[in-house]
Formats: structure tokens, sequence, C-alpha cells
């Protein structure tokens, strides 16, 4: 006799409704991947054909296990040092440009190696080639070493032509790839589990790195990647879950050692391109949209500039005649204070004084000057008002001398109104020159040949 439960099973087993189900599950898994075409379209179709069949609860259950068993992965060993996986990671973070106020989203560039999971991430100015062939310089060095293979999404930055055997990668990646000795790979168009670490990394990122930093502001590209660093190098040094080491240790131990020495520099490709300098003696680097300053002496001249992703150099005849930080602040200007005209550097000098300065600039005088100039600091409602009136008794220093200030600030404190002018009247008129501790003695009147003084009347009278 059989059992219930033996009976069941092979009833089970042997149920037609089933078998044609499972052979049509191909079709069916298939057709979902079409706009439009939903599980409910698919039932009502396979009734049609098979008014016996099963409920719609029961073909969606059949449908997810046909599905499970088609979505099977392999799983991969790694080796260590054999291979580096790099993707940007889907979400952007974020820098304040206080020029404009406005928050700059920076694509992130992330890179891991499989083995020891250790990992590296950079914002980045954008997505180009020229910035992503900079962060992978970054990577390798933050990394000590290069892997013997680096494999990447087929992304347009990586792969110019795809193909699944034979990729075209872009020259500069193949220049780079070269330097270093490792071998370019790309995973399979749409297909992300070609490069699973960098792909779970991504999302480990964004909760141990990414979420950290949302509440803080940062000012430049520079300053957000410096607190990238502090949190990654955290993250290394937490252990692995349920488990009693980190991913530093494991990378330190197993894998640095296996990696491929670096070169003795870094990969850096140039650029080359020309320019006129404008009146304002700057150039512009047309790529970026961004000036640069040269010596005002070459205002009209044609220059080469030569420019990588960190630095920006201008020549002329030859010879070079500036270098600056590359920006990527497009219609903005770089502007070195030695390349200004003197009138320039000194308007450019008093647009970054202070209060401090101008007191400072007394005290060379005296304290009497010290005094005055604070008494024309709290005179003003706005203290910049103020910078203008020094700004004037600092020329009268330099054309009078500073003994000759201290004693007109010391006689024009005994008043109440605080100026410019008021010293500037003094100075001329020698009213300073009557104070009593000033060096030279009693007060003498200077000589005018225009006075007849006296004797002039004398003679006068007497001819008559």
């Amino acid at each position: 006799m059989v059992s219930g439960g033996r009976r069941k099973e092979e009833n089970k087993v042997l149920d037609p409704r089933k078998s044609r189900v499972i052979s049509q599950a191909g079709y069916f898994l298939t057709e979902l991947n079409r706009i439009g075409v939903t599980r409910q379209l698919l039932w009502e179709e396979y009734k049609k054909e098979d008014p016996d069949g099963y409920g719609y609860s029961r073909f969606c259950e059949l449908l997810s296990e046909a599905s499970q068993v088609r979505q099977a992965t392999m799983r991969f060993e790694h080796r260590p040092g054999e291979k580096m996986e790099v993707d940007f990671a889907g979400k952007p973070l974020h820098y304040l440009d206080q020029d404009t106020g406005e928050m700059v989203p920076c694509p992130v560039l992330v890179a891991v190696l499989p083995y020891s999971s250790y990992g590296y991430l950079e914002a980045l100015p954008d997505a180009k080639l020229e910035q992503v062939v900079g962060a992978l310089n970054n990577t390798v060095l933050y990394f000590g070493g290069v892997t013997l293979t680096t494999k990447s999404a087929n992304m347009k930055q990586w792969v110019t032509k795809t193909c699944r055997y034979e990729p075209v990668f872009p020259e500069m990646l193949e220049q780079w790839a070269s330097h270093y000795g490792t071998a370019l790979l790309a995973a399979r168009p749409r297909k992300p589990k070609d490069k699973p670490s960098v792909e779970n990394h991504v999302h480990i990122f964004y909760m141990r790195i990414y979420v950290t930093l949302r509440n803080e502001v940062f000012t430049s590209l520079r300053e957000l990647n410096a607190a990238i660093k502090i949190k990654l190098a955290e993250h290394h040094k937490k252990d692995f879950q349920k488990k009693a080491h980190s991913r530093q240790e494991v990378f330190e131990k197993e894998e640095k050692p296996l990696l491929l020495p670096l070169p003795g520099s870094s990969y850096e490709l140039r650029h080359h391109t020309k320019g006129k300098v404008q009146k304002n003696y700057h150039v512009q680097l047309g790529e970026d949209k961004h000036y640069y300053s040269v010596p005002h002496r070459l205002i009209g001249a044609d220059v080469r500039l030569v420019y990588c992703t960190e630095h920006v150099e201008v020549f002329h005849n030859s010879e070079r005649v500036a270098v600056h930080r590359r920006s990527y602040k497009k219609f903005k200007c770089t502007t070195e204070l030695t390349h200004m005209p003197p009138a320039h550097q000194a308007y450019f000098k008093q647009k970054g004084w202070d209060p401090e300065y101008y007191l400072g600039q007394a005290r060379q005088c005296g304290p009497s000057a010290v005094a005055y100039f604070q008494k024309i600091l709290d005179s003003k409602p706005v203290v910049h008002h103020a910078y203008l009136s020094m700004l004037g008794l600092l020329r009268l220093r330099k054309e009078y001398g500073s003994e000759r200030m201290e004693a007109a600030c010391r006689r024009a404190l005994q008043g109440y109104i605080y100026s410019y002018v008021t010293i500037v009247k003094i100075l001329e008129n020698n009213m300073d020159m009557a104070e009593e501790n000033l060096a030279g003695g009693d007060y003498t009147p200077p000589e005018n040949p225009t006075a007849r003084g006296g004797d002039s009347f004398k003679n006068r009278f007497e001819n008559k």
C-alpha cells in the first residue's frame, strides 16, 4: 500500500500541467523583457492555450523558480595582485563654489582589488578620460603597486569600439597601461556581474563614506577628496563582518607584496595649444574656458600653452614665462601678483588690506598716528569707508615723512574732526612744525619771497 505522502509526491512529479509550463518557461521569461508584457498577460495567453492549466498564483511561482535557475551565478576565486576593477559610482558628491554659491556635482571614480577588497575612490571635476587617467595615477600610488590586469565597465571613457573578444581602448588609456605594465580588460555591455567586486563596493562606499560626509560642506574639490581619504582609511581598518581581520591587514600581508612595482614617475599626458595674450595680460585655455596670467610685458604676444591634469605652463619663444595650477572653473581667472603692472599690484594689495594693516603702518610713525588712525576707523559707519582716508594718509607720510606725520596727528587730536583733509591742511600750512616736541627747536616761519615787510613801508613814507 502506498502512503498518502508518497502518492502526492508521485502525482506532483507526473503532473502534466507543470511539465507544459516548464517547457515554455524560456519563452515566458524572454517575453517578460519586452515593453508592456506582464505576467498577467502571459498567464491569460497560457490559459487560452491550456484551459485546464494552473491558476495565476501557481503560474507565477513556477516562473520565479525557472528565473532563479536561469540566473544562477558563478563564484570566482580571486588571486592576489591579479586584477583591479574600476567603475564610476552612480551618485556624485558635491562641494560649494564660494564664487557662485552653487553646489558643484562631482563624478566619483571607484577602484577595488577583489582579492583583499581594498579600495579607492576619488571625486573628479568631470568624467572626461583625462580626469579618469589622472585618478588612475592616484589609485596605483595609493595602492603602492599595479595589478596584472585592470578591468572596467564598457563605458565610453574606457572603450572606443565594443567587442566581446577584442575591445578597442582609447590611445591615452593604452599609453597609461603600457607605462604601468598592466593589461586592459572591459566588461561586456550591460553585464554588471562581469565586475561584481567594484559593483558591490560602490554600495559599501555609499554606506561607509557618502553617508558620513552628507552633513559636511566642502569649499573645494581638494578639500572634498581629503575628507574622502580620511573616511577611506577608517573603512579599511574595520574588521570584515564575522571575521577577525580587516581589509588593511589582508592587503598589507597578502596582496601588496605581489603587486607589480611602480615605475620611476607617474604617467603624464601633456597637451599643447596656442593662444594670444589679451590686454588684461591673461591667455585663455580654450578646453576649460579658463584664463591664466602672464607677465604684462607680453600683452599682444603669441604664446604656447602646455598642460596636463594638474598644471598649465605658458611658453614664449621657448622660454617658460608662467606656470599655474590648472583650474576647471569656466570664465574665471587665475592671476599671479608678479604678472601685474605696478599700479595694478598696488590696487590688488589695497583690496586685501584690513584695519590691522593700516594701524601697523601708523605704528611706524608713532602713538599719535596710531590714535588718529583709530579715530578715523571709529568715525566711519562702515569700516571700508575709512580705508580711502587712511590710504591718503599713507601717501602723505611718504611725501612728508613719518616724523611730520606723527606731529600732524598729535596736533589734529586736539580737535574733534578726524579726516584726511585735516592732516593735509596741517602739513600744507606747516602747523605741525609749531609742535614743541618736534626736533629742530623753536618754530621759524618759512621765508616768503613775495612778502615786502615793514622796511618797504618805511621807505615809501620817507620818499614822500
